[in-house]
């Protein structure tokens, strides 16, 4: 599967979570969270080719999706994550609250999307 493939699919299916989570549907959107979350990891595997592919998706029309792309990023494109997350978190509704949760995971220094023993955490914070 393309690296583009693998962002079309995490961007979907972190749509798809949120949209079941709204009509009550837990099921589903665990079934999407799985799906996104296997995306994430195989464009892990590609390293920072495939982290850098994710980036693109600070840009994605749903706030829910930028939500999740810069929480996956924030070790590896920790300014630009969290400026994403910071303007989403202003805000009302899920996303704004996901964006503020993230944030405040990662200043506690608990949040570990992208833990897979090398840091990425970048020196722009």
């Amino acid at each position: 599967m393309s690296i583009e493939k693998l962002v079309d699919d995490f961007a979907e299916h972190v749509a798809a979570q949120t949209d079941a989570i709204f009509r009550g549907d837990a099921r589903t959107g665990n079934k999407h969270e799985k799906r996104y979350v296997a995306a994430f990891e195989k464009l892990r595997s590609h390293g920072d080719k495939g982290r850098e592919a994710l980036a693109v998706l600070f840009m994605h029309p749903r706030m829910d999706v930028r939500v999740a792309a810069a929480a996956h990023l924030l070790r590896y494109r920790t300014a630009e994550a969290k400026a994403v997350l910071q303007e989403i978190a202003k805000g009302e509704g899920l996303a704004a609250f996901e964006a503020a949760e993230s944030l405040k995971r990662w200043e506690e220094g608990t949040w570990a999307l992208d833990s897979d023993g090398n840091d990425h955490r970048s020196n722009s914070e």
